[in-house]
């Protein structure tokens, strides 16, 4: 209970700080001539950040180039802070779904030195390899965000 001497207390606005970076947008371009190009976009607060990759078409080289421009629009948000490194990905068959799966290895900076991600890619392996380093690096990127 208020006492008549007590002063009402006022709302303070909560600051929110954005934890994570926001997949904004993938974007596949093939060639007639057989070359591929992936744009990754990542947003955080109002900056959008943007990686590419493009090579040779092949379906284990398509996936790779979508996990490449994951992790360059990452390192370009990071803005050198921490580097990564695509070891690996693979996209298996599990239990009648289409999985694509990253290793990273992070190069500087604290936490772990290699991270596995995952992601269900039924519709688009391309676009999941891109994801599957999301959910790979999102922790390293989060404690980076929040330890600025």
């Amino acid at each position: 209970m208020d006492s008549p001497t007590s002063e009402p207390q006022r709302e303070v606005p909560l600051v929110v700080q954005q934890e994570r970076l926001k997949f904004q947008e993938f974007v596949l371009q093939r060639t007639p001539s057989g070359r591929v190009s992936c744009k990754v976009s990542l947003a955080y607060g109002e900056d959008v950040h943007a990686g590419s990759a493009s090579g040779t078409s092949s379906p284990a080289g398509d996936t790779r180039l979508g996990a490449e421009a994951a992790l360059q629009a990452i390192e370009s948000f990071l803005n050198g802070a921490l580097k990564f490194e695509l070891i690996g990905v693979k996209a298996v068959r599990a239990f009648d779904s289409n999985v694509v799966i990253v290793s990273v290895r992070q190069h500087g900076g604290s936490g772990p030195d290699k991270m596995l991600g995952c992601y269900l890619a039924d519709d688009d392996q391309v676009r999941g390899a891109a994801f599957a380093v999301l959910n790979a690096t999102n922790r390293t990127v989060t404690a980076h965000i929040l330890n600025r």
